[in-house]
């Protein structure tokens, strides 16, 4: 966990992202960067020196089959209170709308919930496990398909909530996450999702490999240019959603 918690102490240190007295809700998506993040949050709020508390909260799509009896069951062993919130977001998209391409609609939906779950809960705080790659994989798919420059921000405040929306592992290589995702047994719970693989970011992921083989250090070369002041695609303060 060296590795990890050292890229979240960094992504702290660099964005301001947790503070003393902060209620932070965990986005628990089943997957393993949002289990890594959970595990991760446990451990920082022991040696950080921050008192902050965390809630972890499961948004379901009504999309079966979706178990989630082993994250219950880890959410236990970290003392980490767990509420899921059911919906039916997964038929809206593919039922009754037939979007050809889900996924932003879909995060959208789904944040929303967990922006509302932050304000029934008392949480000032939303975290979400993205990661390096995901940074990029985003950045591309705006370049590709908008034809400009952008990707989500470390830290982000949503205006109609006023819930603050951090990703500590912004700086974690995907990679790592695969091997901590095995160290530490997670319980990942396969996505139910009908175009789970299949999606613009599923391309982008594919695209990024290939420049891979060709500039083996495409991915770290990304993150340098992320950190850019002078390209304002991150800045140090909380940016308004």
């Amino acid at each position: 966990m060296k590795k990890t918690l050292g890229c979240l102490r960094k992504a702290d240190q660099d964005f301001g992202l947790v503070e003393p007295g902060d209620r932070i809700a965990v986005g628990v998506s089943g997957g393993k960067d949002s289990l890594l993040l959970l595990h991760a949050l446990s451990l920082y709020r022991k040696f950080s020196h921050k008192d902050f508390s965390l809630l972890a909260v499961t948004v379901t799509l009504g999309l079966e089959p979706f178990d989630l009896n082993r994250i219950r069951e880890l959410c236990s062993s970290l003392d980490i209170r767990y509420i899921v919130r059911e919906t039916e977001i997964g038929k809206i998209i593919f039922d009754w709308r037939k979007e050809k391409n889900p996924c932003a609609l879909c995060a959208k939906m789904r944040r929303a919930v967990l922006a509302n779950t932050c304000v029934e809960e008392g949480c000032n705080k939303l975290a979400l496990g993205h990661h390096r790659e995901d940074a990029i994989e985003t950045l591309l798919m705006s370049l590709f398909y908008e034809g400009r420059f952008h990707t989500f921000h470390p830290k982000t405040c949503m205006s109609r909530t006023g819930v603050t929306v951090i990703r500590p592992l912004i700086y974690l290589p995907e990679s790592h996450v695969k091997h901590m995702s095995r160290v530490l047994d997670l319980p990942v719970v396969k996505s139910p999702c009908p175009v789970d693989g299949e999606t613009r970011r599923a391309e982008m992921k594919e695209l990024m490999r290939r420049l891979r083989q060709i500039y083996p250090d495409a991915n770290d070369r990304f993150l340098h240019a992320l950190q850019q002041d002078h390209y304002d695609l991150w800045q140090k303060d909380a940016f308004p959603e």
